[in-house]
């Protein structure tokens, strides 16, 4: 069973790809099941089957998914406005004896 976010998830999504996937904890950090991907139960192969064959015969229907998706990524996850400032601001919370990293 995942226990982690995949990157590959984000960068699908930040491609603005419809998403199925697992309805498991981390999966559930960054999408929201028929807001910007769909869930499917993990242990439920036939389902997820239906679900694929389902977006592939009706793309159209599902397309602003991929499209708030990329917006939730760019919003969450965006590694210049998002994550690098939360890494340096844990690491100078470390670290207090030397002077804090700042971005340039």
């Amino acid at each position: 069973m995942p226990f982690v976010l995949s990157w590959s998830l984000l960068e699908a999504m930040a491609m603005e790809a419809t998403i199925v996937a697992a309805d498991v904890a981390p999966v559930r950090e960054a999408i929201r099941h028929n807001e910007t991907g769909l869930l499917v139960d993990f242990f439920d192969p036939e389902a997820l089957a239906a679900q694929v064959a389902e977006v592939l015969a009706r793309p159209d229907d599902f397309a602003a998914l991929g499209v708030r998706a990329r917006a939730r990524v760019m919003q969450d996850y965006d590694f210049l406005t998002r994550c690098l400032p939360e890494h340096l601001s844990q690491i100078n919370q470390l670290v207090t004896t030397a002077p804090p990293i700042r971005l340039p």
